[in-house]
C-alpha cells in the first residue's frame, strides 16, 4: 500500500492566530507552575509612622523541629556551601530571595541615618549582639552575592528571648507618633530594631 503525503499551505491568518495563542499557552503553563506552594511562603508587612511608610517583604521559613540558632542559622558569618568555598556571607534574614525594606522617607535606625529607598536586609547573628545590615542591593537571591561595599548602614542590636514562634515573622511594636520598633521573631528569639522618623504631620 502506498501512502502519498500532500503539501499543506498554512494561511497567514492561521499563522497569526498561532503566534497570538502561543504566549497565552506558555503563560498558563507558567502560572500553573507558580501555583505550587513554597516551603517558605511570601509575606509583606507595612507600617506607617507619621508620614513615612515602612514595608518589609520576606519569606517565612518554619522551625519544623530543627535547631535554629547556632545551627540552621550559624552565629557569625555563614561559611557558605561546597559551591562557595572560601566565601562568607551574613544571614539573609528570611528565606529565598532577599528580605527587603522599603522606606518612603529618610529615617533614623538605632540613631543612625538611612535615606529613603529599598534595601536588602542581612544579619550577622551573635549570642549577645546582632549586626543588622541594610544593603543597596535589594534584588539578589539570599546573601550569596552580598558585597559589603554596597552596605548603606550597619547597626548593632541585642536579641531578646521570648515565646516560641514557629514561622519567622516581622512585625512592628512600640508604635509612637514618630517611631516604632521593627522586630524579627523566629523560634524563641526576637531581634528588635528601633526606627525613628520626622514627626511633622502627626495629627
Amino acid at each position: 500500500m502506498e501512502i502519498t503525503m500532500k503539501n499543506t499551505i498554512l494561511s497567514p491568518k492561521f499563522l497569526l492566530t498561532g503566534l497570538i495563542l502561543l504566549p497565552l499557552i506558555f503563560g498558563q503553563i507558567q502560572a500553573q507552575a507558580q501555583k505550587k506552594p513554597r516551603k517558605s511562603p511570601n509575606a509583606t508587612v507595612t507600617q506607617q509612622v507619621a508620614l513615612t511608610d515602612i514595608t518589609i517583604k520576606y519569606c517565612r521559613p518554619g522551625v519544623k523541629g530543627r535547631k535554629i540558632w547556632g545551627d540552621i542559622v550559624p552565629y557569625g558569618m555563614n561559611p557558605g556551601t561546597e559551591y562557595t568555598k572560601g566565601q562568607e556571607f551574613p544571614w539573609r534574614a528570611g528565606a529565598n530571595e532577599n528580605t527587603t525594606i522599603e522606606i518612603s522617607q529618610d529615617v533614623q535606625v538605632e540613631g543612625k541615618s538611612l535615606a529613603a529607598g529599598t534595601y536588602g536586609i542581612h544579619m550577622i547573628p551573635g549570642k549577645k549582639e546582632w549586626v543588622v545590615i541594610f544593603n543597596k542591593n535589594s534584588t539578589a537571591w539570599g546573601s550569596y552575592s552580598y558585597n559589603q561595599e554596597e552596605d548603606a548602614l550597619r547597626v548593632t542590636v541585642s536579641p531578646v528571648e521570648t515565646e516560641h514562634n514557629e514561622w519567622l515573622a516581622y512585625y512592628f511594636t512600640d508604635l509612637a507618633d514618630n517611631s516604632a520598633t521593627l522586630n524579627l521573631h523566629w523560634e524563641k528569639l526576637k531581634v528588635p530594631v528601633k526606627v525613628q522618623v520626622a514627626s511633622a504631620g502627626v495629627e
